[in-house]
Formats: C-alpha cells, sequence, structure tokens
C-alpha cells in the first residue's frame, strides 16, 4: 500500500497526480454523496462548506482502512446562484445543465482534505469563477455528440481539458481547481510531510 492513496476513482484526479509524478494509490470511497448534499443543504451549509465535507467524508472513510497512509479526499461543487449542480445522469440532463449555465457564470468549489489515522489534517478549497459563452444550439448539438458519455463524469457536463473549453469566454482561478482538485496547495503539503522531496 502507498503512502499517499486518493479516496476516489476519478479520471481528472488520478491524472492530475499521476501527471505530478506522485506516488499513490487510488482506492474508491463510496460516499452516499446525494445524501450527504442534501443533509448539508438542509443545514443551510454554503456550497464551498459542501464540498469541503463532502472531500472530509471520502479522506475519513478510507483513512479508517489504511491509518497509516495520508489520504486525499476530494470533491467539487458546482454554484450557479445558490442551486448546485450534480453531475448529470444522462446526455439528456447534461444538455439541460448546459442550458442553464449558458450565458451566465458560475463557481466551482473544489475541496481537498487529507487525513491520516482516522482524523483529518489538512484541508483547502479552492475557487473558481467560469463564465459559460451564449453558445448556439447547434454548437451545444455538436458539442454533446463530441463529449458523448463522457460529459456524464463532470459537474457542470464540461471538460475543460477536453472540446469544453470552447464553452467559455472566461475562466478565473486556478486551471487544477477546475478540473477538481487544488493540486498546487495539495502537493505542498504532500512535501511537508515528506510523502514527495521538498
Amino acid at each position: 500500500m502507498s503512502n499517499v492513496i486518493l479516496a476516489s476513482r476519478s479520471a481528472a484526479r488520478v491524472q492530475m497526480l499521476r501527471d505530478a509524478g506522485v506516488p499513490f494509490e487510488a482506492v474508491g470511497a463510496s460516499v452516499d454523496e446525494d445524501m450527504m448534499k442534501a443533509a448539508l443543504a438542509a443545514e443551510a451549509l454554503s456550497p464551498r462548506d459542501i464540498a469541503d465535507a463532502l472531500a472530509e467524508a471520502k479522506a475519513l472513510k478510507i483513512s479508517r482502512r489504511h491509518p497509516e497512509a495520508l489520504v486525499i479526499g476530494a470533491d467539487q461543487v458546482l454554484d450557479l446562484d445558490g442551486r448546485l449542480f450534480d453531475k448529470p445522469d444522462t446526455v439528456a440532463t447534461a444538455r439541460a445543465h448546459l442550458l442553464a449555465l449558458r450565458g451566465k457564470t458560475h463557481v466551482l468549489h473544489s475541496a481537498a482534505v487529507i487525513a491520516r489515522g482516522g482524523a483529518p489534517v489538512w484541508r483547502h478549497v479552492g475557487r473558481a469563477r467560469l463564465s459559460v459563452r451564449p453558445f448556439s444550439d447547434a454548437f451545444l448539438d455538436d458539442y454533446l455528440d463530441i463529449e458523448g458519455e463522457a460529459v456524464l463524469g463532470c459537474v457542470g457536463a464540461y471538460r475543460l481539458e477536453g472540446p469544453g473549453v470552447q464553452l467559455f469566454s472566461r475562466v478565473e482561478g486556478d486551471h487544477f481547481t477546475v478540473l477538481g482538485l487544488p493540486l498546487l496547495e495539495t502537493l505542498d503539503y504532500l512535501r511537508t510531510t515528506g510523502a514527495l522531496l521538498s
């Protein structure tokens, strides 16, 4: 077992850590996100705090099974004027989400929590503002034909690292935060623990 575990099998997060040269193992943390989000929203938590709580739940779940490891939990919440978006479950839902985002600016909150020994030891929530351009219906149809079910794994139904970048007129914030993990801050903490060379 690696000293660093990513409590996720998210392709984007796995690729980010792999590309950064981090030795780690990915272990899925099956957390009922829908139930948690509903409960946290009922408590009137902010989108930022919901992302943080979900990331912590994932990190703690895996940390209890692997107490010696540094376990990275991550989650992302999309906030459009107080309306929270989940990953779409169908391409039709993705289309509806993108139509709701068209011509508007939304905020992504990407949280990372690192746990060790069943307790959180570090956390950070990155924030990015994304302005979706007023794209045509024809562009949207073409985009969804190209991306297909790939959009189902993305909050907001877009992959900024792929054709989804064409949906935007402006992106303010860290690129990695948009992809779903505040990577630079996470790497910095891993260096302070000795998990990565400083």
